[in-house]
């Protein structure tokens, strides 16, 4: 009971905190010593920072969909992620399960959030159809646990020239659709795992919900400073002292 309420404060954090919330989740399983769920663990506690995600923009979700610009923003980069998810997902789900790959790619990860570092900041607030392509593809990519999904898509956003807080907005907004689609998709795995594991299931759901709130309020402060390459240091240091902790 107590490693999935530690699993789902480590997801809400890691989560928007731009340092691989599967990468974690991945490596904490295997240090605490539980089974592998596969791919409904990370859906489930997911679930908890998608609902934080819904109450800290409220305000902004409604209002973006006023306008038809930001509408095409999120169409193209769910189109985008959901197909190269879908084509990909056997290969996905695999690294789930290889803990040393997920140790890679949270070195690379912390490489790609250091460079942020010596990013122009924009000041550009609308996004357009050009701006879903490249933030679809970049999900895409951080599906691979160890790649940060808030890290990748804000850093993506910033180098196109977004504003920062819009680029933080931005990112996870658009993450959304993507994990109700997850779930959508997982329905039936779900299910099987709430009916054997319901109380622990729920212990981190609301864990990760509570540490997601918490997390969110905080990344907005880096942002607001322009430190997110200081999370690249701390992911390089876990993915050694994992590598090493593995074997």
């Amino acid at each position: 009971m107590l490693s999935y309420i530690i699993l789902g404060i480590l997801q809400g954090l890691t989560e928007f905190f731009p340092v691989s919330s599967s990468g974690h989740l991945v490596i904490a399983q295997g240090l605490l010593g539980l089974k592998s769920e596969g791919i409904v663990l990370p859906i489930i506690l997911h679930l908890g920072t998608l609902v934080a995600v819904i109450i800290f923009f409220f305000k902004d979700i409604i209002s973006l969909f006023r306008n038809l610009k930001t509408i095409l923003f999120l169409f193209t980069a769910t189109v985008i992620t959901a197909s190269i998810a879908l084509l990909g997902k056997d290969f996905f789900e695999k690294l789930f399960s290889s803990p040393r790959a997920v140790c890679l790619a949270l070195f690379l990860t912390g490489i790609g959030l250091i460079f942020t570092r010596y990013f122009p900041f924009g000041t550009r607030r609308d996004v357009g159809v050009k701006d879903g392509i490249a933030l679809g593809f970049m999900q895409a990519f951080a599906i691979i646990p160890g790649i940060s999904r808030s890290g990748a898509t804000i850093s993506t956003l910033l180098f196109r020239g977004i504003q920062k807080e819009d680029s933080f907005k931005f990112s996870f907004i658009a993450s959304i659709p993507l994990i109700l689609g997850a779930l959508i998709l997982e329905f039936k795995k779900i299910d099987l795992a709430i009916q054997q594991n319901s109380i622990n299931l729920l212990l981190g759901f609301i864990a990760s919900l509570i540490s997601g709130l918490l997390a969110l309020l905080l990344l907005r402060l880096v942002i607001r400073r322009a430190k997110l390459y200081y999370f690249g240091y701390y992911s390089i240091f876990i993915a050694l002292l994992a590598f090493i902790k593995i074997g």
